[in-house]
Protein backbone atom coordinates (compact mmCIF):
# COMPACT_ATOMS: atom_id res chain seq x y z
CA UNK A 1 0.00 0.00 0.00
CA UNK A 2 3.05 2.28 0.13
CA UNK A 3 3.16 3.45 -3.46
CA UNK A 4 -0.38 4.89 -3.51
CA UNK A 5 0.32 6.86 -0.28
CA UNK A 6 3.49 8.31 -1.74
CA UNK A 7 1.68 9.22 -4.89
CA UNK A 8 -1.05 10.94 -2.95
CA UNK A 9 1.55 12.79 -0.92
CA UNK A 10 3.28 14.02 -4.03
CA UNK A 11 0.04 15.24 -5.44
CA UNK A 12 -1.01 17.04 -2.32
CA UNK A 13 2.36 18.72 -1.59
CA UNK A 14 2.82 20.18 -5.10
CA UNK A 15 1.98 23.87 -5.51
CA UNK A 16 -1.37 24.37 -7.15
CA UNK A 17 -1.50 26.88 -10.03
CA UNK A 18 -3.49 30.00 -9.32
CA UNK A 19 -6.49 30.39 -11.56
CA UNK A 20 -5.96 33.43 -13.88
CA UNK A 21 -8.40 34.81 -16.41
CA UNK A 22 -6.99 34.62 -20.02
CA UNK A 23 -8.45 36.56 -22.96
CA UNK A 24 -7.81 35.24 -26.49
CA UNK A 25 -7.19 38.03 -29.02
CA UNK A 26 -7.71 37.31 -32.72
CA UNK A 27 -5.98 39.65 -35.21
CA UNK A 28 -8.06 39.94 -38.35
CA UNK A 29 -6.11 42.56 -40.32
CA UNK A 30 -3.31 45.05 -40.01
CA UNK A 31 -3.78 48.45 -41.59
CA UNK A 32 -0.67 50.18 -42.93
CA UNK A 33 -1.99 53.69 -42.55
CA UNK A 34 -4.46 53.44 -39.75
CA UNK A 35 -6.20 56.65 -38.79
CA UNK A 36 -8.68 56.32 -35.93
CA UNK A 37 -12.19 57.36 -36.85
CA UNK A 38 -13.80 60.07 -34.84
CA UNK A 39 -16.84 58.88 -32.91
CA UNK A 40 -19.94 59.89 -34.78
CA UNK A 41 -22.84 61.55 -33.06
CA UNK A 42 -25.22 58.72 -34.05
CA UNK A 43 -23.51 55.31 -33.56
CA UNK A 44 -24.33 52.86 -36.36
CA UNK A 45 -25.85 49.51 -35.46
CA UNK A 46 -23.57 46.49 -35.64
CA UNK A 47 -25.32 45.01 -38.66
CA UNK A 48 -25.82 48.18 -40.71
CA UNK A 49 -24.89 47.73 -44.43
CA UNK A 50 -22.78 50.89 -44.60
CA UNK A 51 -20.67 49.81 -41.63
CA UNK A 52 -20.17 46.33 -43.06
CA UNK A 53 -19.12 47.75 -46.45
CA UNK A 54 -16.68 50.16 -44.79
CA UNK A 55 -15.08 47.39 -42.73
CA UNK A 56 -14.82 45.16 -45.79
CA UNK A 57 -13.09 47.93 -47.72
CA UNK A 58 -10.63 48.47 -44.86
CA UNK A 59 -9.88 44.76 -44.66
CA UNK A 60 -9.24 44.55 -48.42
CA UNK A 61 -7.04 47.60 -48.23
CA UNK A 62 -5.02 46.05 -45.43
CA UNK A 63 -4.40 42.49 -46.61
CA UNK A 64 -4.60 42.54 -50.43
CA UNK A 65 -1.21 42.45 -52.23
CA UNK A 66 0.02 45.32 -54.36
CA UNK A 67 -1.53 45.32 -57.81
CA UNK A 68 0.93 45.62 -60.72
CA UNK A 69 -0.42 48.11 -63.17
CA UNK A 70 0.58 47.72 -66.84
CA UNK A 71 3.17 50.20 -68.14
CA UNK A 72 1.74 53.30 -69.72
CA UNK A 73 2.84 52.37 -73.23
CA UNK A 74 0.55 49.32 -73.18
CA UNK A 75 -2.55 51.24 -72.12
CA UNK A 76 -4.79 51.65 -75.13
CA UNK A 77 -5.75 55.21 -75.91
CA UNK A 78 -8.93 56.16 -77.70
CA UNK A 79 -8.34 56.79 -81.41
CA UNK A 80 -8.12 60.35 -82.63
CA UNK A 81 -11.20 61.70 -84.30
CA UNK A 82 -11.01 62.31 -88.04
CA UNK A 83 -10.44 66.05 -87.81
CA UNK A 84 -7.53 65.84 -85.36
CA UNK A 85 -6.01 62.91 -87.24
CA UNK A 86 -6.18 64.84 -90.51
CA UNK A 87 -4.60 67.88 -88.90
CA UNK A 88 -1.82 65.76 -87.43
CA UNK A 89 -0.98 64.29 -90.84
CA UNK A 90 -1.09 67.67 -92.56
CA UNK A 91 1.25 69.20 -89.97
CA UNK A 92 3.72 66.31 -90.12
CA UNK A 93 7.02 67.17 -91.84
CA UNK A 94 7.11 63.60 -93.16
CA UNK A 95 4.43 64.45 -95.73
CA UNK A 96 6.00 67.73 -96.84
CA UNK A 97 8.22 66.29 -99.60
CA UNK A 98 6.74 64.40 -102.52
CA UNK A 99 9.90 64.25 -104.64
CA UNK A 100 12.06 62.76 -101.83
CA UNK A 101 10.02 59.99 -100.20
CA UNK A 102 12.94 58.36 -98.36
CA UNK A 103 14.22 61.62 -96.89
CA UNK A 104 10.75 62.76 -95.87
CA UNK A 105 10.10 59.43 -94.13
CA UNK A 106 13.13 60.13 -91.88
CA UNK A 107 12.05 63.63 -90.91
CA UNK A 108 10.47 63.98 -87.44
CA UNK A 109 6.77 63.01 -87.35
CA UNK A 110 5.89 66.32 -85.64
CA UNK A 111 7.27 69.88 -85.93
CA UNK A 112 10.28 70.65 -83.74
CA UNK A 113 9.53 72.29 -80.39
CA UNK A 114 11.14 75.35 -78.78
CA UNK A 115 13.48 73.10 -76.76
CA UNK A 116 14.66 71.45 -80.00
CA UNK A 117 15.33 74.83 -81.60
CA UNK A 118 17.26 75.95 -78.52
CA UNK A 119 19.59 72.94 -78.78
CA UNK A 120 20.11 73.62 -82.47
CA UNK A 121 20.97 77.26 -81.82
CA UNK A 122 23.51 76.33 -79.14
CA UNK A 123 25.26 73.23 -80.46
CA UNK A 124 24.60 72.74 -84.18
CA UNK A 125 27.39 75.09 -85.28
CA UNK A 126 29.89 73.09 -83.25
CA UNK A 127 28.76 69.84 -84.92
CA UNK A 128 28.94 71.36 -88.39
CA UNK A 129 32.40 72.76 -87.78
CA UNK A 130 33.68 69.39 -86.55
CA UNK A 131 32.27 67.62 -89.63
CA UNK A 132 33.50 70.23 -92.10
CA UNK A 133 30.18 71.75 -93.24
CA UNK A 134 29.40 75.43 -93.88
CA UNK A 135 28.02 77.17 -90.80
CA UNK A 136 25.15 78.87 -92.65
CA UNK A 137 21.65 77.43 -92.04
CA UNK A 138 20.90 74.58 -94.41
CA UNK A 139 17.62 76.24 -95.47
CA UNK A 140 19.70 78.61 -97.58
CA UNK A 141 21.15 75.76 -99.70
CA UNK A 142 19.68 74.87 -103.07
CA UNK A 143 16.45 76.02 -104.66
CA UNK A 144 13.11 74.85 -103.37
CA UNK A 145 12.21 72.18 -100.83
CA UNK A 146 13.15 69.41 -103.28
CA UNK A 147 16.85 70.00 -102.55
CA UNK A 148 17.85 67.32 -100.02
CA UNK A 149 20.58 69.46 -98.42
CA UNK A 150 17.99 71.97 -97.17
CA UNK A 151 16.89 69.47 -94.49
CA UNK A 152 20.37 68.73 -93.17
CA UNK A 153 20.04 70.86 -90.01
CA UNK A 154 16.96 68.96 -88.82
CA UNK A 155 18.45 65.53 -89.55
CA UNK A 156 21.80 66.50 -87.99
CA UNK A 157 19.94 67.58 -84.85
CA UNK A 158 18.09 64.25 -84.71
CA UNK A 159 21.33 62.33 -85.20
CA UNK A 160 22.75 63.60 -81.89
CA UNK A 161 19.63 62.99 -79.80
CA UNK A 162 20.38 59.54 -78.40
CA UNK A 163 17.94 58.43 -75.72
CA UNK A 164 18.98 59.91 -72.37
CA UNK A 165 16.61 58.92 -69.51
CA UNK A 166 17.44 62.12 -67.61
CA UNK A 167 16.62 64.42 -70.54
CA UNK A 168 12.99 65.24 -71.20
CA UNK A 169 13.69 66.53 -74.71
CA UNK A 170 15.19 63.28 -76.06
CA UNK A 171 12.29 61.27 -74.63
CA UNK A 172 9.67 63.05 -76.70
CA UNK A 173 8.20 60.82 -79.36
CA UNK A 174 9.16 62.77 -82.48
CA UNK A 175 12.81 63.09 -81.37
CA UNK A 176 13.12 59.51 -80.12
CA UNK A 177 11.60 57.97 -83.24
CA UNK A 178 13.41 60.32 -85.62
CA UNK A 179 16.79 59.44 -84.09
CA UNK A 180 16.17 55.69 -84.05
CA UNK A 181 15.01 55.68 -87.68
CA UNK A 182 18.21 57.46 -88.70
CA UNK A 183 20.52 54.97 -86.98
CA UNK A 184 18.50 52.12 -88.47
CA UNK A 185 19.31 53.43 -91.96
CA UNK A 186 22.86 54.55 -91.18
CA UNK A 187 24.22 51.15 -90.17
CA UNK A 188 23.44 49.70 -93.63
CA UNK A 189 24.80 52.80 -95.38
CA UNK A 190 28.14 52.32 -93.62
CA UNK A 191 28.28 48.61 -94.45
CA UNK A 192 27.63 49.22 -98.15
CA UNK A 193 30.13 52.11 -98.29
CA UNK A 194 32.96 50.02 -96.86
CA UNK A 195 31.98 47.01 -98.98
CA UNK A 196 32.29 49.00 -102.23
CA UNK A 197 35.48 50.70 -101.07
CA UNK A 198 37.34 47.56 -100.04
CA UNK A 199 36.22 45.53 -103.07
CA UNK A 200 37.77 48.16 -105.34
CA UNK A 201 40.81 48.81 -103.16
CA UNK A 202 41.73 45.11 -102.78
CA UNK A 203 40.65 43.51 -106.10
CA UNK A 204 42.26 40.12 -105.32
CA UNK A 205 41.20 39.73 -101.69
CA UNK A 206 38.38 37.44 -100.58
CA UNK A 207 35.49 38.92 -98.53
CA UNK A 208 36.65 37.26 -95.28
CA UNK A 209 39.56 39.65 -94.63
CA UNK A 210 37.40 42.57 -95.81
CA UNK A 211 34.81 41.86 -93.14
CA UNK A 212 37.59 41.88 -90.54
CA UNK A 213 38.78 45.26 -91.79
CA UNK A 214 35.25 46.68 -91.59
CA UNK A 215 34.73 45.33 -88.08
CA UNK A 216 38.04 46.79 -86.92
CA UNK A 217 37.10 50.21 -88.33
CA UNK A 218 33.45 50.54 -87.25
CA UNK A 219 32.93 47.87 -84.60
CA UNK A 220 31.09 49.16 -81.55
CA UNK A 221 34.23 49.03 -79.39
CA UNK A 222 36.08 51.58 -81.51
CA UNK A 223 33.22 54.00 -82.23
CA UNK A 224 33.81 56.10 -79.07
CA UNK A 225 37.38 56.59 -80.32
CA UNK A 226 36.12 58.03 -83.61
CA UNK A 227 33.60 60.24 -81.81
CA UNK A 228 36.48 61.70 -79.77
CA UNK A 229 38.75 61.98 -82.83
CA UNK A 230 36.16 64.27 -84.47
CA UNK A 231 35.76 66.31 -81.21
CA UNK A 232 32.09 65.40 -80.91
CA UNK A 233 32.26 63.86 -77.43
CA UNK A 234 30.87 66.99 -75.75
CA UNK A 235 27.75 66.81 -77.91
CA UNK A 236 27.19 63.09 -77.30
CA UNK A 237 28.15 63.06 -73.60
CA UNK A 238 27.63 66.65 -72.36
CA UNK A 239 27.86 65.76 -68.65
CA UNK A 240 30.39 62.89 -68.63
CA UNK A 241 34.05 62.36 -69.32
CA UNK A 242 34.25 59.88 -72.21
CA UNK A 243 37.54 58.35 -71.02
CA UNK A 244 36.20 57.59 -67.53
CA UNK A 245 32.91 56.01 -68.59
CA UNK A 246 32.48 52.25 -68.49
CA UNK A 247 31.88 50.38 -71.73
CA UNK A 248 28.17 49.70 -71.30
CA UNK A 249 27.50 53.40 -70.74
CA UNK A 250 29.86 54.62 -73.45
CA UNK A 251 29.31 52.33 -76.43
CA UNK A 252 25.50 52.33 -77.05
CA UNK A 253 25.13 56.13 -77.31
CA UNK A 254 28.29 56.41 -79.43
CA UNK A 255 27.06 53.67 -81.76
CA UNK A 256 23.59 55.21 -82.12
CA UNK A 257 24.94 58.71 -82.83
CA UNK A 258 27.59 57.44 -85.27
CA UNK A 259 25.09 55.40 -87.28
CA UNK A 260 22.45 58.14 -87.26
CA UNK A 261 25.02 60.69 -88.39
CA UNK A 262 25.76 58.75 -91.56
CA UNK A 263 22.08 58.10 -92.15
CA UNK A 264 21.55 61.88 -92.21
CA UNK A 265 24.60 62.51 -94.44
CA UNK A 266 23.53 59.81 -96.91
CA UNK A 267 20.00 61.22 -97.17
CA UNK A 268 21.14 64.80 -97.76
CA UNK A 269 24.39 64.48 -99.73
CA UNK A 270 24.74 60.89 -100.96
CA UNK A 271 27.49 58.30 -100.76
CA UNK A 272 30.50 60.48 -101.80
CA UNK A 273 29.96 62.67 -98.74
CA UNK A 274 29.83 59.55 -96.55
CA UNK A 275 33.37 58.72 -97.70
CA UNK A 276 34.59 62.26 -97.07
CA UNK A 277 33.30 62.38 -93.49
CA UNK A 278 34.62 58.88 -92.73
CA UNK A 279 38.16 59.48 -93.94
CA UNK A 280 38.54 63.25 -93.42
CA UNK A 281 36.42 64.28 -90.43
CA UNK A 282 36.90 61.06 -88.47
CA UNK A 283 40.37 60.35 -89.84
CA UNK A 284 39.97 56.64 -90.58
CA UNK A 285 43.00 54.96 -92.10
CA UNK A 286 42.43 51.61 -93.88
CA UNK A 287 46.16 50.88 -93.68
CA UNK A 288 46.38 51.35 -89.92
CA UNK A 289 47.92 48.45 -88.02
CA UNK A 290 44.84 48.02 -85.82
CA UNK A 291 42.49 47.24 -88.71
CA UNK A 292 44.56 44.69 -90.62
CA UNK A 293 43.04 41.20 -91.00
CA UNK A 294 44.60 38.26 -89.26
CA UNK A 295 47.21 36.31 -91.21
CA UNK A 296 45.84 33.34 -93.12
CA UNK A 297 47.02 31.06 -95.86
CA UNK A 298 46.22 32.79 -99.14
CA UNK A 299 45.45 30.89 -102.31
CA UNK A 300 47.65 31.95 -105.18
CA UNK A 301 45.71 34.18 -107.56
CA UNK A 302 47.12 33.78 -111.07
CA UNK A 303 44.22 35.48 -112.88
CA UNK A 304 44.21 39.00 -114.24
CA UNK A 305 42.41 41.94 -112.72
CA UNK A 306 40.99 44.89 -114.61
CA UNK A 307 43.52 47.39 -115.90
CA UNK A 308 42.43 50.25 -113.62
CA UNK A 309 43.19 48.12 -110.53
CA UNK A 310 46.66 47.09 -111.72
CA UNK A 311 48.14 50.57 -111.93
CA UNK A 312 47.72 51.64 -108.30
CA UNK A 313 45.80 50.92 -105.13
CA UNK A 314 42.66 53.06 -105.14
CA UNK A 315 42.23 55.71 -102.43
CA UNK A 316 38.93 56.85 -100.94
CA UNK A 317 39.04 59.98 -103.12
CA UNK A 318 39.09 57.78 -106.24
CA UNK A 319 36.03 55.84 -105.08
CA UNK A 320 34.11 58.93 -103.92
CA UNK A 321 34.79 61.04 -107.00
CA UNK A 322 34.22 58.28 -109.57
CA UNK A 323 31.46 58.95 -112.10
CA UNK A 324 30.72 56.35 -114.78
CA UNK A 325 31.15 57.62 -118.35
CA UNK A 326 27.98 58.39 -120.36
CA UNK A 327 28.39 55.32 -122.59
CA UNK A 328 29.17 52.91 -119.72
CA UNK A 329 27.77 49.41 -119.98
CA UNK A 330 26.72 49.26 -116.32
CA UNK A 331 25.35 51.41 -113.54
CA UNK A 332 28.49 50.69 -111.45
CA UNK A 333 31.11 49.65 -114.01
CA UNK A 334 34.17 49.66 -111.75
CA UNK A 335 32.41 47.69 -109.03
CA UNK A 336 31.33 45.15 -111.67
CA UNK A 337 34.92 44.75 -112.86
CA UNK A 338 36.09 44.38 -109.26
CA UNK A 339 33.65 41.48 -108.71
CA UNK A 340 33.61 39.73 -112.10
CA UNK A 341 37.18 38.87 -113.19
CA UNK A 342 38.10 39.39 -116.87
CA UNK A 343 38.97 35.70 -117.18
CA UNK A 344 35.27 34.78 -116.99
CA UNK A 345 35.17 35.13 -120.78
CA UNK A 346 36.76 31.68 -121.03
CA UNK A 347 33.37 30.27 -119.91
CA UNK A 348 31.46 31.76 -122.88
CA UNK A 349 29.69 29.11 -124.87
CA UNK A 350 30.10 26.28 -122.32
CA UNK A 351 27.30 23.84 -121.49
CA UNK A 352 25.88 25.98 -118.66
CA UNK A 353 25.90 29.06 -120.90
CA UNK A 354 24.07 27.19 -123.63
CA UNK A 355 21.64 25.13 -121.54
CA UNK A 356 20.89 26.92 -118.23
CA UNK A 357 21.50 30.60 -118.88
CA UNK A 358 18.32 31.09 -120.99
CA UNK A 359 16.19 29.54 -118.21
CA UNK A 360 17.76 31.72 -115.51
CA UNK A 361 17.43 34.84 -117.64
CA UNK A 362 13.76 34.21 -118.38
CA UNK A 363 12.99 33.55 -114.71
CA UNK A 364 14.69 36.77 -113.57
CA UNK A 365 13.21 38.88 -116.38
CA UNK A 366 16.53 39.72 -118.04
CA UNK A 367 17.75 41.53 -120.06
CA UNK A 368 15.99 44.76 -119.09
CA UNK A 369 15.13 47.21 -121.88
CA UNK A 370 17.72 49.99 -122.07
CA UNK A 371 17.89 53.13 -124.22
CA UNK A 372 21.23 52.56 -125.91
CA UNK A 373 22.09 54.60 -128.96
CA UNK A 374 24.53 51.97 -130.22
CA UNK A 375 23.31 48.35 -130.57
CA UNK A 376 26.80 47.03 -129.82
CA UNK A 377 26.56 48.43 -126.28
CA UNK A 378 23.37 46.47 -125.64
CA UNK A 379 24.94 43.29 -127.01
CA UNK A 380 28.10 43.72 -124.92
CA UNK A 381 26.05 44.35 -121.76
CA UNK A 382 23.98 41.22 -122.32
CA UNK A 383 27.15 39.14 -122.81
CA UNK A 384 28.65 40.47 -119.56
CA UNK A 385 25.32 39.92 -117.80
CA UNK A 386 25.34 36.26 -118.87
CA UNK A 387 28.89 35.81 -117.59
CA UNK A 388 27.98 37.51 -114.32
CA UNK A 389 24.99 35.20 -113.90
CA UNK A 390 27.22 32.18 -114.47
CA UNK A 391 29.56 33.53 -111.79
CA UNK A 392 26.58 33.90 -109.42
CA UNK A 393 25.90 30.17 -109.74
CA UNK A 394 29.56 29.13 -109.53
CA UNK A 395 30.05 27.49 -106.13
CA UNK A 396 33.51 27.84 -104.47
CA UNK A 397 33.94 24.06 -104.56
CA UNK A 398 34.32 24.17 -108.35
CA UNK A 399 37.28 26.44 -109.16
CA UNK A 400 38.26 28.35 -106.02
CA UNK A 401 41.33 26.31 -105.12
CA UNK A 402 43.00 27.03 -108.48
CA UNK A 403 41.26 30.35 -109.30
CA UNK A 404 40.20 32.07 -106.03
CA UNK A 405 38.01 34.70 -107.68
CA UNK A 406 36.08 32.32 -109.94
CA UNK A 407 33.19 31.93 -107.47
CA UNK A 408 30.26 33.98 -106.23
CA UNK A 409 31.90 35.24 -103.00
CA UNK A 410 32.57 38.85 -103.98
CA UNK A 411 29.18 39.30 -105.64
CA UNK A 412 27.57 37.71 -102.59
CA UNK A 413 29.28 40.28 -100.35
CA UNK A 414 27.86 43.17 -102.42
CA UNK A 415 24.45 41.50 -102.54
CA UNK A 416 24.20 41.13 -98.78
CA UNK A 417 24.84 44.82 -98.21
CA UNK A 418 22.67 46.17 -101.00
CA UNK A 419 19.69 43.99 -100.07
CA UNK A 420 20.03 45.17 -96.46
CA UNK A 421 19.95 48.81 -97.57
CA UNK A 422 17.09 48.32 -100.05
CA UNK A 423 14.94 46.57 -97.45
CA UNK A 424 15.73 49.27 -94.86
CA UNK A 425 14.63 52.00 -97.28
CA UNK A 426 11.48 50.05 -98.10
CA UNK A 427 10.52 49.66 -94.43
CA UNK A 428 11.21 53.33 -93.65
CA UNK A 429 8.91 54.51 -96.44
CA UNK A 430 6.26 51.91 -95.63
CA UNK A 431 6.04 52.43 -91.84
CA UNK A 432 6.21 56.19 -91.26
CA UNK A 433 5.47 56.11 -87.53
CA UNK A 434 7.49 53.03 -86.53
CA UNK A 435 10.51 53.43 -84.23
CA UNK A 436 13.91 52.18 -85.34
CA UNK A 437 14.03 49.18 -82.99
CA UNK A 438 10.77 47.83 -84.39
CA UNK A 439 12.04 48.35 -87.94
CA UNK A 440 15.31 46.57 -87.11
CA UNK A 441 13.43 43.52 -85.83
CA UNK A 442 11.14 43.53 -88.88
CA UNK A 443 14.20 43.84 -91.14
CA UNK A 444 15.90 40.91 -89.43
CA UNK A 445 12.85 38.69 -89.77
CA UNK A 446 12.35 39.49 -93.47
CA UNK A 447 15.98 38.93 -94.49
CA UNK A 448 16.78 35.76 -92.58
CA UNK A 449 19.20 33.58 -94.51
CA UNK A 450 16.79 30.66 -94.57
CA UNK A 451 14.16 32.81 -96.30
CA UNK A 452 16.59 34.15 -98.95
CA UNK A 453 17.51 30.63 -100.03
CA UNK A 454 13.91 29.48 -99.90
CA UNK A 455 12.76 32.16 -102.34
CA UNK A 456 15.45 31.05 -104.78
CA UNK A 457 14.38 27.42 -104.42
CA UNK A 458 10.73 28.39 -104.96
CA UNK A 459 11.76 29.62 -108.40
CA UNK A 460 13.58 26.28 -109.01
CA UNK A 461 16.85 28.09 -109.65
CA UNK A 462 18.89 25.96 -107.26
CA UNK A 463 19.13 23.23 -109.88
CA UNK A 464 21.51 25.41 -111.90
CA UNK A 465 24.19 25.86 -109.21
CA UNK A 466 27.58 24.55 -110.41
CA UNK A 467 29.26 22.44 -107.70
CA UNK A 468 32.61 20.69 -107.80
CA UNK A 469 32.37 17.02 -108.84
CA UNK A 470 33.59 15.54 -105.51
CA UNK A 471 30.90 17.35 -103.49
CA UNK A 472 28.06 17.63 -105.99
CA UNK A 473 26.11 14.65 -104.71
CA UNK A 474 26.54 15.75 -101.10
CA UNK A 475 25.27 19.28 -101.75
CA UNK A 476 22.31 18.23 -103.86
CA UNK A 477 20.97 15.70 -101.34
CA UNK A 478 21.87 17.26 -98.01
CA UNK A 479 19.75 20.29 -97.22
CA UNK A 480 22.11 21.47 -94.47
CA UNK A 481 24.75 21.96 -97.14
CA UNK A 482 22.42 22.98 -99.96
CA UNK A 483 20.36 25.68 -98.21
CA UNK A 484 23.28 27.99 -97.26
CA UNK A 485 24.63 27.76 -100.79
CA UNK A 486 21.23 28.74 -102.25
CA UNK A 487 21.20 31.73 -99.90
CA UNK A 488 24.62 32.78 -101.21
CA UNK A 489 23.47 32.48 -104.83
CA UNK A 490 20.39 34.57 -104.05
CA UNK A 491 22.54 37.35 -102.57
CA UNK A 492 25.04 37.13 -105.43
CA UNK A 493 22.20 37.71 -107.91
CA UNK A 494 21.27 40.88 -106.01
CA UNK A 495 24.89 42.00 -106.11
CA UNK A 496 25.07 41.47 -109.86
CA UNK A 497 21.79 43.34 -110.39
CA UNK A 498 23.19 46.30 -108.41
CA UNK A 499 26.42 46.37 -110.43
CA UNK A 500 24.73 46.06 -113.83
CA UNK A 501 21.42 47.92 -113.54
CA UNK A 502 21.62 49.73 -110.18
CA UNK A 503 19.46 49.82 -107.09
CA UNK A 504 16.06 49.89 -108.92
CA UNK A 505 16.70 46.43 -110.32
CA UNK A 506 17.51 45.10 -106.84
CA UNK A 507 14.11 46.40 -105.73
CA UNK A 508 12.46 44.70 -108.69
CA UNK A 509 14.10 41.36 -107.91
CA UNK A 510 13.40 41.51 -104.19
CA UNK A 511 9.78 42.69 -104.24
CA UNK A 512 8.46 41.57 -107.64
CA UNK A 513 10.40 38.48 -108.68
CA UNK A 514 11.28 36.83 -105.35
CA UNK A 515 8.57 38.57 -103.28
CA UNK A 516 10.58 39.03 -100.09
CA UNK A 517 7.62 40.57 -98.26
CA UNK A 518 5.37 37.63 -99.22
CA UNK A 519 2.48 39.85 -100.29
CA UNK A 520 1.83 38.44 -103.77
CA UNK A 521 -0.87 35.79 -104.20
CA UNK A 522 0.43 32.24 -104.39
CA UNK A 523 -0.37 29.91 -107.27
CA UNK A 524 -2.87 27.25 -106.22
Amino acid sequence: MAPPAMAFQALTLGPLPLPTARRRLRVLAVAADYTPRLPSSSPEPANSPSRLLRELAERKKAVSPKKKHPPRRFILKPPLDDERLTQRFLNSPQLSLKALPLLSSCLPPAPLSAADRTWMDEYLLEAKQALGYPLAPSETLGDGDDCPARHFDVLLYLAFQHLDPSCERTRTRHVRNGHSRLWFLGQYVLELAFCEFFLQRYPRESPGPMRERVFALIGKRVLPKWIKAASLQNLVFPYDDLDRMIRKDREPPAKAVFWALFGAIYLCFGMPEVYRVLFEAFGMDPEDESCQPKLRRQLEDVDYVSVEFEKKQLMWQDVAAYRPPPDALFAHPRLFRACVPPGMHRFRGNIWDFDNRPKVISTLGYPLPMNDKIPEITEARNIELGLGLQLCFLHPSKHKFDHPRFCFERLEYVGQKIQDLVMAERLLMKHLDAPGRWLAEKHRRLLMNKYCGRYLRDKHLHHYIIYGEPVQDRFEHNRRLRNPSTTSVQQAIHGLAYCVYGKPDVRRLMFEVFDFEQVQPKAV
